[in-house]
Formats: structure tokens, C-alpha cells, sequence
């Protein structure tokens, strides 16, 4: 026999709030919940909401930037041009009656000013990867500024090359024998023979950056943790187990733990009692 209920009887308030809250501690790692659409979002999510800057507004900085290191860079190559015409050594050559020959036939000349070249390369690339990375590294450096010295080392070096053949001696030989008669002593002009070297003043100077920003850049903040909400702010903690709701009434959790801890659910009902 089942349960006997005097008809029109009201529900066990204890029994209804312990299935309508089953469990009402928050979850500390469930994210906030959305505002309503009349309340204003918070002061941060307001700006984390607003448009960002455009396209252009982003392009132009680092365009200049970059235009700059590249000029820089040019600049830099016309003062290597005239280090490369007095460091390098000349070839000298010698009049013999109609014919020019080498003065000294097994002089290393050539491979000397392709040394100097390389080697007054190598330390323009070390300044200007250092002037670069001094004068970006409040803001991080970025790409503008590796490809402005990337593109800017290699057309300072072709400058330089350009402008070291036109400083140095002329390469009119005719002329110059006519100049300085049979018998006379002039110097070739200079030229760079290994084409190879016009890549050793980029290649440098982006090698020194990778260094210095690696050892010595602008470090990252570390993201907040998963836990600590979308936008920084801390985790909701639980209600404390002594609480009270906002009307000053009894948490539910409270008052199916009335009865010496057991749940009015697993009571045996008067029926099952009579029955057992």
C-alpha cells in the first residue's frame, strides 16, 4: 500500500527547495556572467571593447621606422666608401713603351680590397644593428626595423662600392699611361672583385639584432592565468558556510540539514515505514 495524503495538502517547503537547489555554491571557475543590455559595462571592458586603430594608423610608424633605418644605413655606406679607398691597397702598375704591365705580378692586391671591403662591412653592420636596437628598444623593435637594416645594409654596400670605384684611382689605363709616360708608376683603380661581400654587412647587422634582442629586449608580461577571469579580474570565491541571503532567510542547504543531517529525500516515507 502506498503512501496515504490528505487531499489539498501543501507541498514540503523543505523537500522543494532541496530539488530546486540542488547545489548553490558558485563555481569559482565559471566565467562571469553577460551584463544586462541597460547596464553599462564595466570601465575595462569599455576599452577593451572599443575599435582599434586602423590599418594605416598601424603601417605608417613602422614605415617610418623602417625608412628611417634604411636612410641611416645609406648614410653610414658613404662614409664606408672613403674608408674603403684609403684602407684599400692599390695595384700598382708600370708603363713599358706601349704596354701596361703589373709592377709587382704577384701582389695580392685584388684580395686585399675585397678584405678591407668585408671587413669595413662587418663593423658597419655591428653599428648600425646596435644604433637600431638602442634607439627601438622601448618599443620592441619589430619587423620594420630588421628590414629596414636588412635592405638598407645592402644598399649602403652597393653604394659604397659604387662610390669607392668612383673616389679611387680612374680606370682610363690609356689615359693614365699618357700621363705618365714610358716608365712611369700609376695604381689600377679598385674594384670588388668577390661580389659576395655586399651581403656581409646585412647578413651581420640581423645576426647582431637576433642577439641583442634576444639577451637584451623588451620582455613580455606573462598572460594572467586561466583561472583569474577574462580581463584580470579575480575569481568569484564561494559563500562562506556561515552566510545568509540578502533577506535575512535560512539558505535552503540549511534547512534540509534541519534534521540531524538527513536529507528529507532519503526519510523513509510513513507508508515504507509501516511497511518495514
Amino acid at each position: 500500500m502506498g503512501p496515504v495524503t490528505v487531499p489539498n495538502t501543501p507541498p514540503d517547503p523543505t523537500r522543494a527547495a532541496a530539488d530546486a537547489v540542488p547545489d548553490i555554491t558558485p563555481d569559482p571557475y565559471a566565467p562571469p556572467p553577460a551584463p544586462d543590455a541597460g547596464t553599462p559595462p564595466p570601465a575595462g571592458l569599455a576599452v577593451a571593447q572599443s575599435p582599434g586603430p586602423t590599418l594605416k594608423e598601424r603601417l605608417l610608424p613602422e614605415l617610418r621606422l623602417g625608412a628611417g633605418t634604411v636612410l641611416a644605413c645609406i648614410a653610414v655606406g658613404l662614409v664606408m666608401a672613403g674608408l674603403w679607398v684609403w684602407l684599400a691597397p692599390k695595384v700598382p702598375l708600370v708603363v713599358d713603351g706601349d704596354r701596361i704591365l703589373y709592377a709587382d705580378p704577384e701582389g695580392e692586391q685584388r684580395a686585399g680590397a675585397d678584405a678591407v671591403f668585408a671587413l669595413i662591412a662587418l663593423g658597419a653592420g655591428l653599428l648600425t644593428a646596435l644604433g637600431a636596437f638602442l634607439a627601438t628598444r622601448q618599443r620592441g623593435g619589430g619587423i620594420a626595423v630588421a628590414l629596414g637594416l636588412m635592405v638598407g645594409g645592402l644598399l649602403g654596400s652597393v653604394g659604397a662600392w659604387r662610390l669607392g670605384r668612383w673616389l679611387g684611382p680612374s680606370n682610363d689605363l690609356i689615359a693614365e699611361a699618357r700621363r705618365v709616360g714610358n716608365g712611369g708608376h700609376f695604381d689600377a683603380s679598385i674594384d670588388l672583385g668577390a661580389l659576395g661581400a655586399l651581403l656581409v654587412w646585412p647578413m651581420a647587422a640581423m645576426v647582431v639584432l637576433l642577439a641583442l634582442s634576444a639577451a637584451f629586449g623588451k620582455r613580455e608580461e606573462d598572460p594572467p592565468p586561466y583561472w583569474a577571469g577574462p580581463y584580470g579580474a579575480a575569481a568569484p570565491q564561494a559563500p562562506a558556510d556561515d552566510a545568509v541571503w540578502a533577506d535575512g532567510a535560512a539558505r535552503p542547504q540549511d534547512a534540509v540539514r534541519a534534521d540531524d543531517g538527513v536529507r528529507p529525500e532519503d526519510a523513509a516515507r510513513p507508508g515504507e515505514r509501516g511497511q518495514g
